[in-house]
């Protein structure tokens, strides 16, 4: 049996009513998820007396279902309709988060209970994920998908500089623990808006190959071309170094530089700022300099500046974590916004979701490893020493892009 290509249903602009409600549903769950990653560490930190190595394991714990269902997960999104499964995972990580604060009401909390909802949460955000990258192209025209990716990472970006702070003051008002009640609030709002979009019916394909195949499929199309598997490669190298500081990043921030919760949540807000920065340039530097030279000049801002976070210290110091943190984010988040507009336009859309999932089983799966490595390291050298390894290693990730193809490149082929 053969599978024959999906074929669109009629896309809207960026303006449409069911982007938008893509849009407002991700800003909320995209607040919630970066309150999370400062409170959820903090809850491990202040009241559960986790160590450094600990506090990365449940970083690791929230990547590793990209190792372990990553790819079957891009073949089943390409069998089911992406929206209501959109919504399943949104329903799923609600419960999940809501579970922390009722365990610890009743003093039932502890660290396995936290492994559990970081690897639970990180099942569901691996279907999430996949099914956004195949849904996202049905409500826009190719022509718009730079600008409708650029809405939704600046977006993701803007929750990332508020939602620490966010985490830090509630942290400090009533405890670490109520701030994922916030999350599980905003998981709510992203599922009550997917189900509100209507997007219009599209044929599903025919004679679909069996689940192994299909996952094939996927992995040869992506390991065929040098593009795609170029940026799969270098997406898996740059995230294992990203994870490996930052599995740490509060750990140091709270612990070796001596912040108080709202001190750890306003520096983690300062340093994100660049990600806001890098979604609003990257359809500007598309234009101006190629999608390919434009990716490459965001990797060599990105990767090198990384080693200024370990120079980090009381007082002044402070500014060398978020001047690394800002341009970090910034070039980390206008490549990202390149590439994907350009993998979705230029991936056969009945292929998606398993090429999607083949490039995200490299480029999030050696996170855990990442997770592991950075709190290995901390335990082993101390935490700074991990950080300054972690971000050696991230300069020389990104310097090495200089001998790839896109150094030749102007633009990325359509």
């Amino acid at each position: 049996m053969t599978t024959t290509a999906i074929p669109r249903a009629a896309p809207g602009r960026v303006g449409g009513r069911d982007f938008r409600l893509l849009w407002t549903g991700q800003a909320a769950s995209d607040l919630g998820s970066s309150v999370t990653s400062v409170a959820l560490p903090l809850v491990a930190l202040t009241v559960l007396d986790a160590t450094a190595f600990q506090v990365a394991l449940l970083s690791a714990a929230a990547w590793l279902p990209w190792l372990l269902i990553g790819l079957p997960a891009g073949a089943w999104v390409d069998r089911l309709p992406p929206r209501p499964l959109m919504i399943y995972c949104d329903v799923a990580s609600l419960l999940l988060y809501l579970s922390v604060p009722v365990a610890a009401g009743t003093g039932a909390l502890s660290l396995p209970h936290l492994f559990a909802v970081a690897f639970g949460t990180g099942t569901a955000s691996v279907f999430f994920k996949t099914a956004y990258q195949v849904f996202l192209p049905t409500l826009l025209r190719p022509t718009d998908l730079p600008a409708g990716n650029a809405r939704l990472q600046g977006t993701e970006a803007a929750a990332q500089v508020g939602g620490p702070g966010l985490a830090g003051l509630i942290a400090g008002a009533v405890g670490a623990v109520w701030a994922l009640v916030f999350d599980a609030a905003t998981f709510l709002a992203s599922a009550l808006c997917l189900a509100a979009i209507r997007p219009a019916r599209r044929p599903r394909p025919v004679g679909r190959p069996p689940l192994r195949r299909a996952v094939a499929d996927g992995i040869r199309f992506v390991s065929r071309d040098r593009y795609l598997r170029l940026f799969a490669v270098y997406g898996a190298a740059s995230n294992l170094g990203l994870v490996a500081y930052q599995s740490i990043l509060v750990v140091f921030l709270a612990r070796e530089v001596g912040l108080s919760p709202g001190g750890v949540g306003g520096i983690v807000a300062a340093m994100s700022v660049g990600g806001a920065v890098g979604a609003t340039l990257a359809p500007a530097l598309g234009r101006r300099f190629g999608t390919a030279r434009a990716i490459l000049l965001c990797q060599l801002v990105a990767m090198p500046s990384s080693l200024l976070i370990p120079l980090t210290g009381a007082g002044p110091r402070l500014a060398a974590a978020v001047a690394g943190g800002v341009l970090v984010g910034t070039g980390v988040v206008a490549g990202n916004v390149i590439k994907g507009s350009w993998r979705q336009a230029y991936t056969p859309h009945h292929l998606l979701g398993r090429v999607v999932a083949s490039m995200q089983l490299l480029n999030f799966g050696t996170m855990p490893v990442g997770a592991l490595a950075g709190g290995a390291l901390a335990a082993w050298l101390g935490v700074r020493p991990a950080i300054w390894c972690a971000a050696t290693f991230l300069a020389l990730v990104g310097v090495a892009l200089l001998f790839t193809p896109l150094r030749r490149l102007r633009e990325l082929p359509s």
